[in-house]
């Protein structure tokens, strides 16, 4: 045994969520998140020596989802080594601020599994540390999949579909609604409509096209649906101001997170008008009240503080009338 470290990072929200089916036809709770590099989690287990008492310890005290997770994680590789548990200090610094929809939890689960696995010298699965994260919290992100889109079950910790390699290249202007008060996740109301099945399996295949094609407007357009149809779950006055600068300004889309009180305006990064594009969101964000708060690729994981005007990327195509 020893220390170990672990890190995750988190995400800026959902680029769809609802009810899918799954291989069996099964309607089933699914997401697909936004990747965003920062700011990240990282964790530090300690184990205690031989003969110690079992059970983890955390700092801060507030980091029990964490904790919980690293006592299951230590039980899973404890039993995969054929060793007794054993206890530990967990240490958990960074991460995004719980309550915004940001994986801030998972961040945390993730990163302190990946750290115990680490200090007792054991590989887990990527698909393990997904259940135990699920069994640590009630529901979780796919951070620890890392950033391919994923049509992920977050109460059931497994993977519907894997989407793509990657997003297409998009910038983000992200700002925070509801002025940033925080969402109890697992709180919020889970009714399904007779036909949401059929409405979000649509948008799960134009999603899995735009995907395949390249194509950020479509993209853009899945984000935009799904942020409309999560109005009846999570309410956003702010929608229509986003809707209306993302048109303003050039953008593929908007979207927000389905649990959360983050959301951002999207652009098609390959836009040769892609910096006056960004600055104009930033500028009309800031009037209409929405604070901008990080400005970031999904690819390059480039970030821009609000203000600065000295940023270019190489990355949007004109935004339809749909947004």
């Amino acid at each position: 045994m020893t220390l170990g470290t672990g890190q995750a990072t988190c995400h800026h929200g959902e680029v769809l969520q609802g009810v899918f089916l799954d291989g069996r036809g099964r309607p089933t709770r699914g997401l697909v998140t936004l990747p965003m590099a920062e700011p990240a989690t990282r964790a530090v287990f300690t184990p205690f020596s031989v003969g110690a008492p079992t059970g983890v310890t955390v700092d801060p005290p507030d980091r029990t989802k964490a904790a919980r997770a690293a006592e299951l994680a230590v039980a899973e590789c404890a039993r995969r080594a054929g060793a007794r548990p054993i206890g530990g200090h967990l240490s958990v610094r960074g991460g995004a601020t719980p309550g915004l929809g940001m994986g801030s939890s998972t961040g945390d689960v993730t990163a302190a599994v990946r750290a115990v696995a680490a200090g007792m010298g054991v590989r887990l699965p990527v698909e393990v540390v997904a259940r135990v994260a699920v069994a640590a919290e009630g529901a979780s992100d796919p951070v620890m999949f890392g950033e391919r889109p994923l049509l992920f079950a977050q109460r059931e910790g497994r993977v519907l579909e894997d989407l793509g390699a990657a997003l297409p290249e998009l910038v983000v202007v992200g700002c925070l609604t509801g002025d940033g008060r925080p969402v109890d996740t697992l709180a919020l109301p889970g009714e399904v409509r007779p036909n949401d099945v059929a409405v979000y399996e649509r948008l799960r295949f134009a999603l899995r096209v735009a995907i395949t094609d390249r194509d950020a407007a479509g993209v853009g357009h899945v984000c935009t649906e799904s942020a409309i149809l999560n109005q009846r779950i999570l309410p956003k006055t702010e929608l229509g101001s986003l809707r209306g600068i993302a048109r303003a300004c050039g953008a593929v889309g908007i979207q927000v997170a389905h649990s959360g009180n983050v959301a951002g305006v999207l652009f098609d990064a390959t836009d040769p008008d892609l910096r006056p594009r960004v600055d104009a969101a930033v500028d009309r964000l800031g009037r209409e009240g929405l604070t901008p708060t990080r400005v970031f690729s999904t690819s390059s994981r480039n970030t821009l503080n609000p203000g600065e005007r000295s940023w270019t990327t190489t990355y949007p195509k004109p935004s339809p009338d749909l947004i």
